[in-house]
C-alpha cells in the first residue's frame, strides 16, 4: 500500500520541476536533474518534514496530505538528499534551513519563467480551449471583489494553499490587463474561461457531501488545479513551463469568486 504522504498530485510534481529550473534546490550545488542522456530523471523529491515518523525531520503534527503538498517538498540531486536525510546531519539541516533553500530557488525561478509573458498567455489559451461540454453562466460578477481575501481563505479554511494564494493575488491586475489585451484582439473569450473552471469547481465540489463541504476547502483547490493540468497535458499542445502559470490563473478565478465560496458578512 502506498504511503499517502508520498502520493504526490500530478500538479504537485509538475510545479517541482517547472520550478527547479533542471538544477538542484540546495545552494552552491547547481548538479542538474537530468543526466548527461536528457532522459533520465536523477532528481529526488525530498520531504521537508519527513513523510514516516522514522525520517528526519518529522512533526507528528501534520497530516498526511500536509506532508505530500507542494509546500513541504524540495527537489535535490540524489547526494544532497542523502547528505540532509542522514541522521547524523539532522541537526546541521533543520526545517527552516530547508524552507529557506526552497524559497531562495522558487524566487530565482518564477523571475525567469514569468518574465516572459508568453508563459502567461499559454495558460490562459490552453485552459480556454480545454472542452467540458456544455458551457453555463450564473448570475454572479466576474469582477467584484467585495471581499477581503484573507477573509475569503479563512472562511473556506485553507490551510495548505494560504501561501499560494496569498503570493500569486498580486497578479490580478496584470491577469485583468492581459484579458483585456486578449479580449481586443478578438481572440479571446473571458467568460469561456472563467465558466470553464467554474464548472470545474461544479464538479470537484460535488465529489464532497453538502455539510462539511467548505472545510474541505484546500483538498478542491488542488483538486481543480490537478484536473486542468491533466485535462491540457491530454491535448495536442502542451506548452512548456505552462504549469507555473496555472496556479496564477487559479488564484485569479479565486478572487472572481468562480473557486470556493465567498465569505457572507453579517449586515447587521
Amino acid at each position: 500500500m502506498v504511503n499517502k504522504a508520498r502520493d504526490y498530485l500530478r500538479s504537485t510534481i509538475r510545479r517541482l520541476d517547472t520550478l527547479s529550473s533542471n538544477e538542484c534546490a540546495a545552494p552552491n550545488c547547481g548538479r542538474q536533474l537530468v543526466a548527461r542522456d536528457g532522459l533520465s530523471i536523477i532528481s529526488k523529491i525530498c520531504h521537508i518534514e519527513a513523510a514516516s515518523p522514522d525520517g528526519p525531520r518529522f512533526n507528528p503534527h501534520m497530516t498526511d496530505d500536509e506532508r505530500r503538498h507542494y509546500n513541504n517538498l524540495i527537489l535535490l540531486c540524489d547526494e544532497c538528499h542523502t547528505v540532509i536525510d542522514n541522521p547524523s546531519n539532522e541537526d546541521l539541516y533543520p526545517v527552516s534551513i530547508l524552507k529557506e533553500w526552497k524559497q531562495i530557488h522558487e524566487i530565482k525561478a518564477k523571475s525567469k519563467v514569468l518574465k516572459q509573458p508568453r508563459i502567461l498567455n499559454q495558460a490562459i489559451n490552453s485552459i480556454a480551449d480545454l472542452s467540458f461540454g456544455e458551457y453555463y453562466s450564473d448570475n454572479s460578477s466576474f469582477d467584484s471583489l467585495d471581499f477581503q481575501i484573507d477573509d475569503k481563505i479563512e472562511y473556506n479554511f485553507l490551510h495548505r494553499n494560504r501561501e499560494v494564494i496569498k503570493d500569486h493575488a498580486v497578479y490580478y491586475p496584470r491577469i485583468n490587463r492581459l484579458y483585456e489585451e486578449l479580449e481586443f484582439q478578438g481572440s479571446f473569450k473571458k467568460q469561456k474561461l472563467l465558466m470553464i473552471i467554474y464548472q470545474i469547481y461544479l464538479k470537484i465540489k460535488g465529489r464532497y457531501p453538502e455539510n462539511g463541504r467548505r472545510e474541505k476547502g484546500d483538498d478542491i483547490f488542488e483538486a481543480i488545479e490537478n484536473e486542468i493540468i491533466t485535462k491540457i497535458e491530454e491535448s495536442e499542445s502542451h506548452p512548456d513551463d505552462v504549469d507555473l502559470a496555472i496556479p496564477i490563473i487559479l488564484v485569479d478565478a479565486f478572487m472572481r469568486c468562480k473557486i470556493l465560496e465567498k465569505p457572507q458578512y453579517d449586515l447587521k
